[in-house]
């Protein structure tokens, strides 16, 4: 149980600071981008925001995948 709290709480604490350093980067950046959504488009945004926002939601999934399919003490032979 604590393996998997950390797991887990290591991904939200390595994807949120991966989402602050972005936010932080993308201040200066010309070159913005909309993305169609289907029912709207959203504000323009800079293409490395938007790639970067990807990496950030990956690690956060990832690791939170990883964490709940952790077996526990009862599920190993």
């Amino acid at each position: 149980m604590v393996l998997r709290l950390r797991l887990l709480l290591g991904s939200l604490l390595g994807g949120s600071l991966l989402l602050v350093m972005l936010c932080l980067g993308a201040q200066n950046l010309d070159q913005r981008e909309r993305l169609n959504l289907g029912f709207g488009q959203t504000a323009p945004l800079p293409s490395g925001f938007l790639v970067g926002l990807a990496l950030a939601v990956g690690v956060i999934s990832g690791g939170s995948t990883v964490a709940l399919l952790l077996p526990g003490r009862d599920d190993r032979p």
